[in-house]
């Protein structure tokens, strides 16, 4: 099947936004719907993540259609599933200080390319072996079944589970038990191993609209489906929101069909505007779409060199490229927002360079 526009054009994007949040010029300025929700709710930053692992549904929907279930697939499903969590654990790893590798005694073991690359394990052996009812099946007893486990079953000091930031949360408890010192932050990781579970059913519900993307209907069929499908989705996760609160950290139930809606929602848009409507991606968010993990790697480790390497004693590269060209703005949340910017479009056109030069490098 030809490449669809409005899955590159959504995977495009996705990557921008990441690269846009991930980069402020200060921490301390940022305006509010670019920072994640403090614990419960839902900004637009929070559905950065989601967006992404449902787009890797719709993209296995689309590469493995015509693919058994046999050795020579499951190695190349392994192989890949290995080096996206290896390039994780390296972005984790390196630091351009001597001797170059992050103190091993608490080094973060999880992150986001290492969510994408167990995602991506599991959710493609299931497309490949479950039809689509057994993929919905799939998804309601991992959402029904991780509501229930973090909601009643008792911690075993015999405290009754709740969901807020505590060692009372199951998945924080899970997280500081067996991850330690090996966390995102002290007390819990927002990639963590029990909260990985729901986001295989972000992957499989991307993996049902890539479904409807591959089916024999009409081109307006499909876009009232992916409609339909986004409101239910919309619904049952605010609806569910009422008992178990939609939350990033721990990828609540409630959490994983919201975003799931939104992001059927922007790509029923984005599939009629572009494969409806023929209306043109623009070119550079084409060419971030074609190397997009390896955009997203490079920013990571750029990113980390930049705030490790000193320029002086008091700046490092990306205090004082910040300091010397955004500061004199006289408005820091502006400031902070442009030189986010400024990466964006610097990694944009790394994107354009990688392209043209017919660079793809494949994970």
């Amino acid at each position: 099947m030809a490449r669809l526009q409005s899955v590159d054009t959504l995977r495009g994007i996705t990557i921008v936004a990441m690269i846009l949040v991930n980069n402020p010029g200060s921490w301390s300025h940022v305006y509010a719907p670019l920072l994640h929700a403090e614990w419960h709710g839902l900004t637009p930053t929070d559905l950065i993540f989601p967006f992404f692992l449902f787009i890797v549904g719709i993209s296995i929907s689309l590469a493995y259609k015509n693919k058994t279930p046999g050795k020579n697939t499951y190695k190349k499903i392994s192989i890949r599933s290995l080096k996206l969590i290896g390039l994780g654990l390296l972005i984790n790893l390196v630091t351009p200080i001597f001797p170059f590798i992050e103190n091993l005694e608490t080094v973060r073991i999880l992150g986001v390319l290492q969510r994408i690359g167990i995602v991506f394990f599991f959710s493609s052996i299931l497309f490949l072996n479950f039809n689509k009812k057994g993929l919905i099946a799939t998804i309601s007893i991992i959402l029904i079944g991780y509501y229930l486990f973090l909601g009643l079953v008792p911690l075993p000091n015999g405290v009754t589970p709740i969901f807020d930031n505590s060692i009372n949360n199951w998945a924080i408890y899970i997280d500081n038990l067996i991850l330690g010192k090996h966390m995102w932050q002290p007390t819990y990781d927002p990639e963590g191993i029990l909260s990985t579970i729901p986001s295989i059913a972000t992957c499989l519900l991307g993996i049902l609209a890539g479904k409807i993307l591959t089916s024999e209907n009409t081109i307006k069929k499909k876009v009232s489906l992916l409609v339909y499908y986004s409101i239910l989705l919309l619904v049952l996760g605010y609806i569910w929101n009422i008992w178990f609160p939609i939350n990033k950290s721990i990828w609540s139930s409630s959490f994983v069909l919201s975003t799931a809606g939104w992001a059927t929602l922007i790509l029923a848009i984005a599939y009629y505007l572009n494969d409806l409507k023929q209306l043109n991606t623009p070119k550079l968010i084409s060419y971030v779409s074609k190397n997009a993990i390896t955009v997203y790697f490079l920013s990571m480790v750029i990113s980390k060199f930049f705030y490790a390497i000193k320029v002086n004693e008091n700046q490092s590269i990306h205090t004082w490229l910040f300091d010397t060209i955004f500061i004199p703005l006289n408005n820091v949340k502006l400031a902070s927002f442009l030189y986010a910017a400024a990466v964006v479009v610097f990694y944009l056109y790394l994107a354009y360079y990688l392209f043209k030069k017919k660079i793809f490098l494949k994970v």
